[in-house]
């Protein structure tokens, strides 16, 4: 069965064919709607356009706290500004719906307002100052309020519109005192953190004040330095130890008494035994000087009753010792006055073994020599030993000292570690209160600037 296709002279024919009913219909739609715009109660609407800008000082120069896109703004004022509080007080202030609130309850009467209410963005194309493309940015927004009368919708309009400023202006202002007591409340923990670190600097500094970084290169030099006065104490001391052993030879080979025949009898016993030794280091026992001197001997010591030159001996018997060593560095053992020493170093000692502890005031008259030579040596061998011995404690002192700064450099490595360590932490947090310091200054000025 084939399609009948229709044309505009069928559809004539058709109107033509029901012509009365399609009038009918239409007349009284007509009436309908005439009667309707007759009897419904006009509607008003009063709209204000708010426009969007930017600060006018440059955001280089102050940088504002309010950094959301301004549809989020809006949106998020117009939630507070069409509260149910807000919308009530208008109610009530305007005698708003004055019929609706005898037969409807308080949320209706707000929903009903709230569909009065509307709210259209105004969009732009612009071009993003970060980016350099093109994008579209609300620059202002619609705020419109419809109702029955004209003064009525007008004023609530103002109403509304005066509520959105001021939420803004309330939210602006509370951001950026949000921001100023925030900033400055990071900026006293900061700044307490700050003195801890640079108490806990102070007292590290303290802790290690000569194991410092700064001071390595000075404790090095001081340890060389030290070093040096060591060597230089030694090379003092050899001195000293070669001036004794020579002057020790030189007192050896001088008498501690004199030959003078008004001296007493002990100190010429004395003076005897010390020159009977001599000879017995130079001739065997048998020499008419050694009997000679022995016999002579003999006779004072029946005369003072013996004379203990123990004492004296010991002098001698050191004294003979040093310059024994002298002469070994210079000659073999062999040499005649090494053999010559040893003997009559072997006699001393054996004289000193056998002479028994007599007299005390003998033995004080050993200790007292009247050879100003004698003496004089004597005084400088005293004088070496002294220095010798100062020059010992002196090294004992340096060598502590040395220790001392071996130990400075030794623990130098770890000091350096931990005082790195708190120094870059005292740095960190100095540099992160500037700036936050700089933040704050901003926050503050950009308060005052929503303020004004």
């Amino acid at each position: 069965m084939e399609q009948q296709t229709l044309d505009f002279s069928d559809y004539m024919g058709a109107f033509k064919r029901r012509r009365v009913s399609i009038s009918v219909i239409a007349i009284t739609v007509f009436l309908l709607g005439a009667l309707a715009a007759l009897l419904w109660p006009a509607t008003y609407k009063s709209s204000a356009t708010i426009l969007i800008k930017e600060q006018d000082i440059p955001s280089e120069l102050v940088q504002s706290t309010v950094t959301s896109f301004a549809s989020q703004r809006i949106q998020a004022i117009s939630q507070r500004v069409m509260a149910r509080p807000n919308l009530m007080e208008i109610i009530q202030q305007y005698k708003l719906y004055e019929d609706e609130r005898e037969r409807l309850t308080t949320e209706e009467i707000i929903a009903e307002m709230r569909e009065n209410i509307s709210l259209d963005m105004i969009e732009a194309s612009v071009v993003d100052p970060r980016s350099g493309r093109p994008t579209a940015a609300t620059i202002a927004f619609q705020l419109s309020f419809s109702g029955e009368s004209p003064s009525q919708v007008q004023r609530v309009a103002n109403e509304l519109m005066s509520l959105f400023l001021k939420e803004n202006q309330k939210e602006r202002s509370e951001k950026a005192s949000e921001t100023y007591a925030f900033l400055s409340e990071e900026s006293g923990r900061l700044s307490k953190k700050i003195n801890l670190l640079e108490e806990k600097m102070a007292v590290f500094k303290e802790q290690h004040v000569n194991t410092l970084p700064e001071l390595s290169q000075l404790n090095q030099q001081l340890m060389e330095r030290t070093e040096r006065e060591i060597s230089d104490i030694d090379s003092q001391i050899r001195s000293q130890q070669q001036t004794r052993i020579y002057l020790q030879g030189q007192l050896a080979q001088l008498k501690p008494y004199g030959v003078d025949i008004s001296l007493d009898p002990a100190t010429r016993l004395q003076a005897l035994r010390t020159q009977y030794f001599g000879l017995l280091a130079r001739y065997s026992a048998e020499h008419p000087d050694v009997i000679r001197a022995k016999r002579e001997i003999e006779g004072l010591e029946q005369e003072t009753g013996g004379v203990d030159s123990s004492a004296e001996q010991l002098k001698q018997i050191e004294a003979l010792r040093g310059e024994l060593a002298t002469l070994r560095k210079k000659y073999a053992d062999q040499h005649p006055d090494i053999v010559r020493l040893e003997r009559q170093i072997q006699a001393l000692e054996g004289s000193v073994a056998s002479t028994p502890q007599t007299s005390s005031l003998a033995s004080a008259a050993a200790d007292n020599p009247d050879n100003p030579a004698y003496i004089q040596l004597a005084a400088q061998i005293e004088a070496a030993d002294t220095e010798i011995r100062s020059l010992k404690e002196k090294k004992q002192r340096l060598e502590g000292k040395l220790a001392d700064y071996e130990q400075r450099l030794v623990e130098a490595p770890q000091v350096e570690r931990e005082y790195r360590t708190l120094g870059r932490d005292l740095q960190n947090a100095i540099d992160e209160y500037q700036n936050v310091h700089t933040k704050q200054v901003s926050a503050q000025i950009a308060q005052q600037l929503e303020q004004e």
